[in-house]
């Protein structure tokens, strides 16, 4: 049995997918759960639970004992997920989570807030600085689950939170930034956009993966801002992914967005303590991301 046994929630999502072969890489043996009846990639042994019941959860973890933990899982829909009463219902399940973890002699557990905990209003995000006023239920949801995170991993385990600034990469969802632009250049259409001028700190998503698997595998604990550190206007955004497409001239950019100005993650605590860069530039995680619309249906 390997001395380095991860669970991983969330696997099939979007970041949890390509967490898989990152942890493998590390030397983790890789347990993933889903609730579907189908097993996800062969990165991992698949176990099927319902993480919202407790009775449930409990009995995985008593299957799989791991040593570390990962956990994802949580409601993410664009355009559902910041009011979704499903949030309170993941809230709940996370401190049913960590007792079973606890009981069962977990040592270490890394489970993901968001960007959106902190008050935007204030451009570069620190973690020991930044206000924290989540502005929906959702970033509300993630922050009271990590009080009571912080209080039950307090001498009883090693942990950290990760909060995860805004993401990109193959096979997110349609209606996401990066893929607004991409589909409608790639049909020949005009890509409608506000102008653009919100700076906003975005990471391939395989850079994601890699940086919570580091973390992971390291003893750092708390909060760690999961994000490139760098900022990029949306409008350079655009045009980035229009040149690569050879169509900068069907954007069309509009009035300004009533949105924070700047919003960027100190990542000091990722890259000085951590260890951790990221592997990709945004040119190619940009053009990963447009290879994969281009994919036959």
């Amino acid at each position: 049995m390997n001395a380095k046994r991860v669970l991983v929630t969330g696997a099939r999502g979007f970041i949890g997918r390509h967490c898989l072969p990152a942890l493998a890489r590390r030397g983790f043996e890789v347990h993933a759960v889903t609730s579907s009846t189908v097993a996800g990639p062969g990165d991992a042994r698949w176990h099927t639970a319902d993480l919202l019941s407790p009775a449930a959860t409990r009995a995985l973890v008593a299957t799989v004992r791991p040593t570390h933990a990962l956990h994802l899982a949580w409601i993410a829909t664009p355009g559902q997920y910041a009011t979704a009463l499903d949030n309170l219902r993941w809230a709940e399940a996370g401190p049913c989570l960590m007792e079973a973890l606890i009981e069962f002699g977990t040592a270490r557990v890394v489970a993901t807030g968001s960007c959106a905990e902190y008050d935007w209003n204030h451009g570069v995000c620190d973690e020991q600085t930044t206000p924290l006023v989540p502005g929906t239920l959702y970033a509300a949801a993630k922050h009271a689950w990590h009080f009571a995170f912080d209080a039950m991993a307090r001498s009883t385990l090693s942990a950290a939170w990760a909060r995860i600034f805004l993401l990109y990469g193959p096979g997110e969802h349609p209606t996401r930034i990066v893929p607004s632009v991409i589909q409608p250049l790639l049909r020949g259409q005009p890509a409608q956009l506000s102008a653009g001028t919100q700076v906003r700190d975005l990471l391939y998503v395989k850079d994601v993966a890699d940086a919570l698997a580091a973390l992971l595998d390291s003893p750092v604990a708390g909060p760690v801002n999961i994000g490139s550190g760098r900022g990029i206007a949306i409008r350079d955004l655009a045009l980035h992914i229009a040149r690569q497409l050879g169509r900068p001239d069907l954007l069309n950019f509009g009035e300004p967005a009533s949105e924070p100005a700047r919003l960027v993650a100190s990542t000091r605590r990722l890259s000085h303590e951590v260890g951790w860069q990221p592997k990709y530039d945004l040119a190619a995680g940009l053009s990963e991301s447009i290879a994969w619309w281009r994919r036959p249906s």
